[in-house]
This record gives structure tokens, C-alpha cells and sequence, in this order.
């Protein structure tokens, strides 16, 4: 008998784990409906929908029987929910207007979210400005496979009074992250993207030629293009420069190493020791640099000295910008296409491979920079040769002066940039 009651309960316990489990199950399911008005620009009338089919998916294990029927609906009404959110999430995705002091879209000005063709790809740019008359700028972000469109939309936002500023999403990266196959992602694939991109944008605003605004690796690209295609630019503007991709990170790990040490770390010692300086190569390239990367970054945030650290994540993971899908691949641009194209740039070196620039060439550059050394920019402006070349130093500032400064930035940008530089 006591054998029996044992049985008994242990199959009504193994029972109502599995109704808890699949209930779990159900609830994280409907998740991507659950983000529509917390993240996403789908309208109230869309999200509100699948939410009441999700309440209403929710209470079928409760109302069916057999119980096994009702969840085994319930979970595949929720799931097709969930790709209906995403799906929508991503229709819905856009940028805010830019409007006048009544809320109404400011006559002149532009503010699309467009997915464009590049060289047989499609990829995707956002273009905001007061006036569309305005000279253009071309916002070439940090990464490989970095997505900043709300980022700069959040920091920048002075830079639309004077400027029609695009912001790319280079391939392997936030909305373009599957517009080429990530394996054949090449720097010389970048670089000429961006001149078509270029292109487009001086056909399109009737431009003889636009300004490039690359930070981290967004500046070495636009160097690379400056490089090989100065004609169609009024001005290069690098911040967070990087200059020698394998010195920048062999120094930026001997940092972290010694930070180590002084803080008695012999765990993170140990780790870096075992893994080994840069050059890094094969899949787990990104996981190597954030080993190092992210104590850096720890340090410049607690930096009295610096004005912003810039990291605001979960603002700009909500931007409307991004759909579902959108976010995910947010993550994986900084983790699968870094460790493709990192390895290629470790040869990199423009103190000895961009000497002479046939545009005016500006660095701004934040005085607290570790994660791209100052000493190696100051190192290369002195080499470099160019019709005009200034540097000018944000003192509150650490990789991203442009986040951190950002109103000093804009000023920086129009009262000396555009200034010397518009014909």
C-alpha cells in the first residue's frame, strides 16, 4: 500500500513539473509580444492583438482536456505569436520624425530608415537632417560588426542642424547583419561598399562631394576610404582612431595585465597569461579581446575624468530603429563578423601604409583613451602628410568623445570642421 501512495505521488509530482515546465515554456514564449510596446514602434492596435491571443493561448492548459492537448496547443499558438511579433517588429521598425515646436514634421527636413542596394546586397542606412540641402555626412560605426544608430541619433542629434547625417549599417552589422555571407566579409569589401554608398548619397542630394565620420574601427575604414577615393570627400573626421591594429591590442592587453597585478587579481592574471597577447585567429576572437577589452573599459568608466562613459545599452537596444530580430543580431554583428574581420586587420599599420591623405584630416580625440592608445595617433599625425591635418583633444573624454562631449563635439564639428572645409 505504502508502495502504491509513493508511486502515486511521484507520478503526480513528475506530472506537475511537466505542467510547470511547458507553462515556463508558454510564458517565455510570449515574450516578443511582451517587448512590442517596450521596444518596438509597432502600433498599439498590432501589439494589442497579440497579446489578447497570447492571454488567451495562455489559458488553454487550464480549459482543455486533456490537459497534454491544451498546452501542446497553447505552445504552438504562442510560438506562432511570437514569429508574428518579431515579423511585424521588423516591418514596424523606423526613426523619428523630426519635427517642429507643434510636433509636426519640420518642413524640409528628412528622417527615413531605408534598406538600400550596395553592390548587390541589401543593406541598410538611416538619414536625418533639419535640411536636406545640407551638406552630407557619413557615419561610419565602431566594431567590426557594431551597430550605433541610436547612439549616434541619441548623441549626434546637434549634428542634424548642420548636417544630413547617414548612419550605415555595414554588412554582418545590427540590420545588415545578413546581407552578405559573413565568411567572405573582407576589408576591401567594406571599402567599396562605402564608396558605393557614397555615390548613391551624391546622386541622390546632388553633392560633389560628402564629409566621412568614422570612430574605432569606423576610422580605420575611413582612412582606408579617403585612401583610395579622396575625390568624393570634403574631409576625413577620425575618433577613437585606430592607427596599428596588433600594437593597439598587445599594448591594451599588457594594460589589463598590469591592472591585474596591481589589483592583486592573480585569477584574471592567470587567464590572460594562459590565453596569450594578440594576435588572435579562428572563432572565438571576440571572446579573446573582451578578456582584455572589458577591463579597460571598467577603467575609463570609473574615470572621474571622463564627462559620460557612453554605454547605454539598454537605451539603445529599445531605439525604434531595431526590430526584434534587430536586437538579436546586435549581439551577434559584435561577436560573429568581429572575429572575421578582426584577424585581417592585424597587418594594419597606417604609420607606414597611409601616409599621405589627399583630404583634410581632422582626429578627435578623447584624452583618456586606452582602448586606442593617443600615443599612437599622436605618432601618426606626425608621418602624416595632408592638405590639412588638426587634432583636437577632448579632456573629459575616453574612446568616445563623441558620447562623452557630445555638445562640444557638435561645435567642434561645425565651428571648425565645416567651417574650414565647405567651399
Amino acid at each position: 500500500m505504502t508502495s502504491k501512495v509513493i508511486f502515486t505521488a511521484g507520478k503526480n509530482i513528475i506530472k506537475f513539473s511537466g505542467l510547470l515546465l511547458a507553462l515556463i515554456l508558454i510564458l517565455l514564449a510570449c515574450l516578443p509580444v511582451i517587448l512590442l510596446p517596450l521596444s518596438t514602434s509597432v502600433p498599439a492596435p498590432v501589439w494589442v492583438i497579440l497579446a489578447a491571443a497570447d492571454l488567451a493561448l495562455i489559458s488553454l492548459p487550464f480549459c482543455k482536456k486533456p490537459a497534454r492537448r491544451g498546452i501542446l496547443l497553447s505552445l504552438s499558438g504562442v510560438l506562432c505569436t511570437a514569429v508574428l511579433a518579431v515579423v511585424v517588429s521588423q516591418i514596424f521598425a523606423t526613426t523619428p520624425l523630426i519635427t517642429d515646436s507643434q510636433g509636426y514634421p519640420l518642413s524640409g527636413s528628412i528622417a527615413t530608415l531605408e534598406k538600400v542596394n550596395i553592390n548587390g546586397s541589401h543593406q541598410w542606412i538611416s538619414i536625418r537632417g533639419k535640411d536636406m540641402k545640407k551638406p552630407v555626412l557619413l557615419f561610419l560605426a565602431g566594431g567590426p560588426g557594431g551597430s550605433q544608430l541610436a547612439t549616434a541619433r541619441f548623441a549626434l542629434a546637434g549634428l542634424e542642424n548642420h548636417f544630413v547625417v547617414v548612419n550605415w549599417e555595414q554588412p554582418g552589422s545590427g540590420k545588415s547583419f545578413d546581407a552578405v555571407k559573413r565568411a567572405t566579409l573582407t576589408p576591401d569589401r567594406y571599402i567599396e561598399d562605402a564608396r558605393a554608398l557614397t555615390v548613391l548619397l551624391q546622386e541622390r542630394f546632388h553633392q560633389e562631394k560628402i564629409y566621412i565620420l568614422g570612430e574605432s574601427w569606423g576610422s580605420a575604414l575611413g582612412i582606408m576610404l579617403v585612401q583610395r577615393y579622396p575625390d568624393l570627400y570634403h574631409a576625413f573626421i577620425g575618433t577613437g582612431q585606430m592607427v596599428a591594429f596588433l600594437e593597439n591590442d598587445v599594448m591594451f592587453y599588457d594594460f589589463a595585465l598590469q591592472l591585474a597585478e596591481e589589483k592583486g587579481d592573480t585569477q584574471k592574471m592567470e587567464s590572460l597569461t594562459r590565453q596569450g597577447p594578440p594576435p588572435y585567429y579562428g572563432k572565438d576572437v571576440a571572446w579573446k579581446e573582451a578578456a582584455f577589452l572589458m577591463d579597460g573599459f571598467a577603467y575609463m568608466n570609473a574615470n572621474t575624468a571622463i564627462a559620460d562613459n557612453g554605454a547605454n545599452t539598454f537605451r539603445d537596444l529599445a531605439a525604434i530603429e531595431y526590430g526584434l530580430y534587430d536586437k538579436v543580431s546586435w549581439f551577434r554583428g559584435v561577436i560573429e563578423t568581429l572575429g572575421v574581420v578582426y584577424p585581417q586587420l592585424w597587418e594594419v599599420d597606417f604609420r607606414k601604409q597611409a601616409t599621405k591623405l589627399n583630404v583634410p584630416v581632422y582626429f578627435l580625440i578623447g584624452r583618456h583613451d586606452i582602448n586606442a592608445p593617443t600615443i599612437l595617433t599622436e605618432q601618426y599625425f606626425s608621418v602624416l602628410e595632408a592638405p590639412h591635418k588638426q587634432i583636437i583633444w577632448f579632456e573629459h573624454s575616453g574612446h568616445t568623445p563623441w558620447v562623452s562631449e557630445s555638445d562640444s563635439f557638435v561645435q567642434v564639428m561645425v565651428e571648425t570642421v565645416l567651417a574650414q572645409t565647405q567651399p
